[in-house]
């Protein structure tokens, strides 16, 4: 908790970098909150799907104030847990969005402790389905505990996730399999996957030709894979994540591609620990960490202010170039 409490002024000091306009209001708000000691405090807790015998845990954080807000589900990377994205709900709870994190049995921080093979492993078909479910668990839940949760706007609901919860973002969205499986749920409006990967072997456009509800893609050009062998160039460089984008069909999509950004630039926590040993981190993304993370938190906060609260200034930021983005990283829109 006092950790990110920490991050919170380095991330509103950060953001002028961003563009003064969403940067200003993101400052004074960080600056209020802390002046009222209502920083966003996340609550934990647990649902259990009695049909799976499955308990999930979860993470709950609110704006500050007593508003109706939108809510984005989260969901983190192999061996991650309910700490993954807490930089970037930290952003979102200032512009107004709640986020519900979900650790997924199976593919959470557990699988570490039998190390880089059994992380492997777990990024399988099956573990893909659990985690689908897992988000039509916690959206049944979410509609039947409505009386629990007042301030939630179920009605208008993103989904968020990293690395293999990008996979899950993206199957819930709509993600074509084959023999014609689906995990897609009709309920969440929008999407942002976190270092999004195409299908291994497969035909992208197969694959996510068909998704029509929004959806923003992240990612730079050292997100590479900590799964792949070493030497393989997928292991470093991140340009065979942009097929994803390239194969959603024309609409509202958009790209934040960031030079330098390696795959935990968009983890949304500090690297440290097991993560750490897993891969280590370029020192070409260290340099740059401040700079990416104020654009990733800029970017992603009026993505959901404008797909989840029709927020016409937001939308029309996200329709320009966002502000300080250098020659090498790109904004692609549509």
């Amino acid at each position: 908790m006092k950790r990110r409490h920490l991050l919170l002024p380095a991330l509103a000091a950060s953001l002028s970098l961003a563009g003064p306009a969403w940067a200003q209001g993101l400052r004074e708000r960080l600056a209020q909150r802390r002046e009222m000691g209502r920083e966003a405090q996340p609550g934990d807790f647990e649902w259990t799907d009695a049909e799976r015998q499955r308990a999930v845990p979860l993470r709950l954080r609110l704006p500050a104030g007593e508003a109706p807000c939108p809510l984005v589900l989260f969901s983190h990377g192999l061996g991650g847990d309910l700490n993954a994205g807490s930089l970037w709900s930290d952003a979102w709870a200032v512009a107004g969005i709640a986020t519900l994190h979900l650790q997924h049995p199976g593919s959470d921080r557990s699988v570490l402790r039998s190390g880089p093979r059994a992380l492997r492993t777990a990024a399988n078909a099956q573990q893909l389905q659990a985690r689908a479910l897992d988000v039509r668990f916690v959206l049944d839940e979410l509609a039947r505990r409505a009386a629990e949760h007042p301030r939630l706007r179920l009605d208008r609901i993103g989904l968020a996730g990293h690395s293999f919860g990008a996979h899950t973002t993206l199957a819930v969205a709509g993600q074509h399999f084959p023999r014609g499986a689906t995990l897609a749920d009709p309920r969440p409006r929008a999407f942002a996957a976190f270092s999004p990967s195409p299908p291994n072997g497969g035909d992208a456009t197969a694959a996510f030709g068909s998704l029509r509800r929004p959806v923003l893609c992240l990612t730079g050009s050292l997100d590479g894979s900590p799964l792949v062998p070493e030497g393989d160039p997928n292991r470093r460089e991140g340009a065979w994540r942009r097929a994803v984008y390239d194969a959603l069909p024309a609409g509202d999509k958009a790209e934040l591609w960031l030079d330098g950004a390696d795959h935990m630039s968009f983890g949304g926590q500090a690297v440290g620990g097991a993560m750490a040993r897993l891969r280590e981190r370029d020192p070409r993304a260290s340099a740059q960490a401040e700079r990416h993370q104020a654009l990733i938190a800029a970017v992603s906060s009026d993505w959901w202010r404008a797909q989840l609260l029709d927020d016409a200034a937001a939308r029309a930021r996200l329709s320009q170039t966002p502000a300080h983005l250098k020659e090498a990283d790109a904004w692609r829109r549509g």
